[in-house]
């Protein structure tokens, strides 16, 4: 019973993530307003009731892809050793972001300019984005023995180091930087950091 309680559990992550590339897909292509439940659920092989039993709008099945990504550094976060000085914890993680194979990074700046260009999609991410950083920084706070609730330091210190990531993907995509590939960017700017950002 267990064993088939887990297999259904997969195979509804598997239907919602093919919905949710699908959703990203079309949009980074023709642009959210363009883009329907029908369509969606027909590039995801599923029928249009399958699409709004796992989401109630469009927008919402795009930002699932963002929320992915989050629960993906969670649990990248909470697999490392205990142990493990927190600053490498943040450092492996942000370098498994920018070279993970499965998620190209020209998809991920597609994906980021679209959510930017669209009002709806922007106000949507806003919400998305105050429930799902709070899980890092609780993960942050158990691992350095930190509140998130009345200490800095946890709070302080996933955004500092998300900006750092950004600041990071931003440069690389752009084209205008020296770097020979996106990972030497993430551990120049964790170095920075780690130093307290001294004046060049």
């Amino acid at each position: 019973m267990t064993s088939e309680i887990g297999l259904r559990d997969r195979k509804k992550a598997a239907t919602r993530a093919a919905l949710s590339d699908a959703a990203a897909r079309l949009a980074r292509v023709s642009g959210i307003e363009s883009v329907t439940a029908d369509a969606i659920a027909s590039e995801a092989g599923v029928s249009a009731r399958t699409f709004h039993n796992y989401f109630s709008s469009k927008e919402e099945a795009v930002l699932a892809h963002f929320e992915e990504s989050v629960s993906d550094w969670v649990r990248l976060l909470s697999e490392r050793p205990v142990d493990e000085p927190i600053w490498d914890t943040l450092e492996y993680v942000m370098v498994q972001i920018v070279t993970d194979p499965a998620k190209p990074l020209e998809e991920t700046a597609a994906t980021m300019e679209l959510i930017e260009s669209s009002p709806a999609l922007l106000a949507k991410k806003l919400e998305v984005h105050l429930r799902v950083t709070r899980l890092i920084g609780e993960v942050i706070a158990e691992r350095t023995g930190t509140d998130i609730d009345t200490d800095l330091y946890p709070n302080l210190l996933h955004l500092v180091v998300g900006a750092a990531c950004k600041a990071a993907f931003d440069l690389w995509m752009s084209g205008r930087s020296d770097a020979s590939e996106p990972e030497e960017l993430v551990r120049e700017a964790m170095r920075l950091l780690r130093q307290g950002l001294p004046q060049p």
